[in-house]
């Protein structure tokens, strides 16, 4: 073992830094009359997305000898919408979410987010509120904003919307994509990567960006616009080659989201992925009443990246999973 792996992966110039941002991020809720709350990190359910991959543990104790299976929280928008259903009004949140994917320069397996939920706004009221917390702690002009339609015609010539399984295939082919788009048959993954890596660094560069509309088959928990089915109230923010947040107009159907659920496990099934059990308990809270609301969730070791000026995400944690 190194000798200096004791050591922090951040400057101690750089966490006085994170400290004050996340003072300022704190008082610019407590200003709007937001309630700060704080969830379980371990939960009994996880989230269905098949892009995304939990840890997973089970506790052995009083009444679980045979152990009780728990997920580490991707993020705590489950337990946050069971809160807004029991009646908390506005809240936010900033915890550690836990995502076991690949480590990297804008990713480390345990993140710190900053989520929060506002009942009476729709995605458009939540994308200015967003807005205004960037310009305060990152000193940016007002961010632009594009629908996905228009930010994938701009990059790409092709409208996401309308484009066949095969026209896809060929553009990301032409892209250099071959090995994948060759044997793909998911409209969406190829969606993905081409938005990923063709989309995304055309936008953003010298002021945020918003997308917004972003195909209704990737609406996730957001709901359908009632005027284009096609789309959804989703909307992600980009700045200087960083994705920094995801907020929805939040979906409050109970059925729907089952139904959405049970989708992501029979795609898991069909692709050879571990199934993950759906939240029950967020379905209850949404047939007792979730009520109309957009949330977000938005990284904060990427703003603080941004914030800093830093290149690399364990430059602005204490201790990067490589010295946890």
């Amino acid at each position: 073992m190194s000798a200096d792996l004791w050591m922090p992966s951040a400057e101690i110039a750089t966490l006085q830094q994170r400290a004050s941002i996340v003072r300022t991020i704190r008082e610019f809720f407590y200003a709007r009359k937001v309630m700060e709350v704080d969830t379980p990190s371990l939960s009994a359910a996880s989230v269905t997305d098949v892009h995304l991959v939990s840890f997973n543990t089970s506790f052995v104790g009083p009444g679980h000898a045979k152990g009780l299976p728990l997920y580490l929280q991707t993020s705590p928008e489950f337990a946050m919408k069971r809160l807004l259903a029991a009646g908390s009004g506005a809240i936010f949140q900033l915890c550690k979410a836990f995502r076991n994917e690949e480590a990297g320069s804008h990713h480390n397996p345990e993140f710190t987010m900053l989520e929060w939920y506002r009942p009476g706004f729709d995605e458009f009221a939540l994308m200015d509120e967003i807005d205004e917390l960037m310009q305060l702690i990152l000193d940016v002009p007002a961010a632009q904003r594009l629908t996905y339609q228009q930010a994938f015609q701009h990059a790409l010539g092709l409208d996401p919307l309308t484009a066949t399984l095969a026209q896809l295939q060929q553009l990301a082919i032409e892209h250099g994509f071959a090995d994948i788009a060759a044997h793909e048959t998911h409209r969406d993954t190829l969606l993905q990567l081409l938005f990923c890596m063709k989309v995304e660094p055309t936008i953003g560069q010298d002021k945020p960006c918003f997308v917004y509309h972003f195909p209704a088959s990737q609406a996730a928990l957001a709901r359908i616009c009632e005027h284009d089915s096609r789309v959804a109230g989703r909307f992600e923010l980009y700045y200087q080659n960083m994705e920094l947040a995801n907020g929805f107009n939040e979906l409050t159907n109970a059925q729907e989201q089952a139904k959405r659920f049970t989708e992501d496990n029979l795609y898991r099934d069909a692709n050879n992925l571990p199934q993950v059990p759906m939240d029950t308990r967020l379905i209850a809270a949404l047939e007792h009443g979730l009520p109309q609301c957009a949330g977000v969730a938005l990284g904060i070791d990427r703003l603080v990246m941004l914030a800093t000026k830093k290149d690399t995400i364990k430059e602005v944690i204490a201790f990067d999973v490589g010295r946890a």
